[in-house]
């Protein structure tokens, strides 16, 4: 049986733009939905937004509330998709990495109901992709990102110098959307490089640029094959890597970056890169862990 495609909720209206996201990709898949509500979710953010004018409902009623509600908008959504709800009343992010051990991909919003409004990403939403089993998208941004109308999904070519989960992931995904993938390669020529060279003196980037070109091809090369109607763009920029995915991601519906396990210790090594695209990107955004 495949894996299925879970979703936290939590009644927030964060949530709910995460449950859309994951009933389309969900249809996309052909996945079952797997909504996930954590009994504990006060642990890390605070009241449902959509039952703030019932008059201090009981627990039970707000799981209830909260379980009724995801179901029914996520079968209006799309009727096709198989929808299960689970109450699990661990926290929110043990409950949602539990779930990820047996997903295909586990969807969040980028903060839970009751949320600081100065936050630009929950407590849920970091702790989830910092220790999931399977990627996580983080569904953010703008409405037209979120529902998909750019066609585009920006992979960000990390310096493994080979294919990662990450490149297989945004193959699959640009697949399953008939539309573009843009890997992108940023480079930033070091201060102290000299230039003596004739084309170097010419074009001081040369050197950084082709290196960068070469590195975006041995990272893609298995995913062309595999997927050779997926159209391919591939880009060097010169820039900080999370700067550069930041910028491109207002004409993406999907940021793909990569993390990887740290030697030692539980959960995922969430560099700078991964960590300011799920702050500040203008899509949602998938953090893929390496080996899945």
């Amino acid at each position: 049986m495949e894996s299925p495609l879970v979703v936290g909720v939590d009644g927030s209206g964060s949530s709910l733009d995460a449950l859309d996201w994951a009933v389309d990709e969900a249809a996309r898949r052909s996945l079952a939905l797997r909504l996930v509500y954590a009994s504990r979710w006060e642990r890390y953010e605070g009241t449902a937004a959509f039952v703030e004018d019932l008059e201090r409902p009981s627990e039970q009623k707000l799981i209830d509330a909260v379980v009724d509600v995801a179901t029914e908008r996520a079968h209006r959504r799309n009727p096709g998709v198989k929808v299960v709800a689970e109450v699990s009343a661990e926290d929110t992010v043990t409950a949602l990495v539990d779930e990820s051990r047996h997903a295909a991909m586990l969807v969040t919003g980028a903060r839970g109901r009751g949320g600081l409004a100065g936050l630009l990403l929950g407590s849920v939403s970091l702790g989830v992709a910092a220790r999931a089993h399977c990627p996580v998208v983080v569904v953010r941004g703008d409405t037209a990102g979120r529902k998909g109308t750019h066609g585009r999904v920006l992979l960000g070519v990390a310096d493994t110098g080979q294919g990662s989960s990450a490149t297989s992931f945004a193959f699959r995904e640009a697949a399953a959307r008939a539309c573009e993938l843009e890997a992108v390669r940023a480079w930033r020529r070091p201060a102290h490089q000299p230039a003596d060279h004739i084309l170097l003196a010419a074009d001081p980037g040369l050197y950084d640029r082709e290196r960068a070109a070469t590195q975006i091809d041995v990272a893609v090369a298995e995913g062309v094959r595999e997927h050779p109607e997926v159209p391919l763009r591939r880009s060097t920029v010169e820039g900080p890597a999370y700067k550069v995915l930041v910028e491109r991601s207002a004409a993406a519906d999907l940021v793909v970056v990569g993390a990887h396990r740290r030697q030692g210790h539980f959960g995922l090594q969430l560099g700078r890169v991964a960590h300011t695209v799920l702050h500040h990107s203008e899509c949602p955004v998938a953090v893929v862990p390496q080996g899945t």
